[in-house]
C-alpha cells in the first residue's frame, strides 16, 4: 500500500509560511542594523582611547581622600568603559566615584564599578561628574607628578602623569 500523495491545502501552505516567517524576519532585521551601522562608520572602527588634562587635588589637612581627574577621548567608533586605576604611589584603596547635583544645589556622590567612554565623545572628569577617589598624603606638593595606570575594558593599559593641583584652581 502507498502512501498518498502531499497535497499542498491552504492550511499547510499556511503552516509553511508562518514557519519561515520568523527566521526570515530575524535575519532581514540584522541585515538592516548592520547596513546603519556601517553606514555611520561605526563598522571596524575600535575604540582609540587619549588621555589628557590629568590632575591631582592637593589633599587638604586633616582629610583623608583627595581626588584625580583625567580627559578620556575616544576618536574610534566602539564604547569603551575606565575599569581600573592603579598608581605606584597610592597602595590600595583607589575608587571611582560619580557626582550629582541635588534640587537643593548640594552635590552628592556614590562609587560606580566603571566609568564609560562614549564612542567618538569624551569623558571629562571634574568635581560635578566623576573622579577617581584616591587615599590622600602628605608628601604630595602642588606641581608634583604622580603615576597612574588607566586600564581600559577594551583598549588596555595606559600609563599617565598627573599634575597635582589646588582645588580651587579647578
Amino acid at each position: 500500500m502507498t502512501s498518498p500523495a502531499w497535497v499542498p491545502t491552504r492550511r499547510r501552505l499556511a503552516d509553511t509560511a508562518l514557519a519561515a516567517l520568523a527566521p526570515v524576519c530575524a535575519c532581514v532585521l540584522a541585515l538592516g542594523a548592520l547596513a546603519v551601522w556601517t553606514a555611520t562608520g561605526n563598522a571596524g572602527t575600535p575604540a582609540r582611547i587619549g588621555v589628557t588634562e590629568a590632575r591631582l587635588f592637593l589633599p587638604s589637612r586633616g582629610v583623608p581622600e583627595t581626588a584625580a581627574f583625567f580627559k578620556i577621548t575616544n576618536a574610534g567608533g566602539a564604547q569603551d568603559r575606565l575599569v581600573e586605576v592603579t598608581s605606584s604611589e597610592i597602595a590600595e584603596d583607589i575608587a571611582f566615584s560619580s557626582h550629582r547635583m541635588t534640587a537643593g544645589g548640594a552635590a552628592s556622590r556614590w562609587p560606580v564599578d566603571s566609568l564609560s567612554v562614549p564612542a567618538g565623545g569624551t569623558l571629562d572628569m571634574s568635581p560635578l561628574s566623576s573622579d577617581v577617589t584616591v587615599p590622600a598624603t602628605t608628601r604630595w606638593k602642588v606641581g608634583d607628578l604622580v603615576p597612574f595606570t588607566l586600564r581600559f575594558e577594551h583598549s588596555g593599559r595606559m600609563e599617565v602623569l598627573a599634575v597635582v593641583v589646588r582645588p580651587v584652581s579647578e
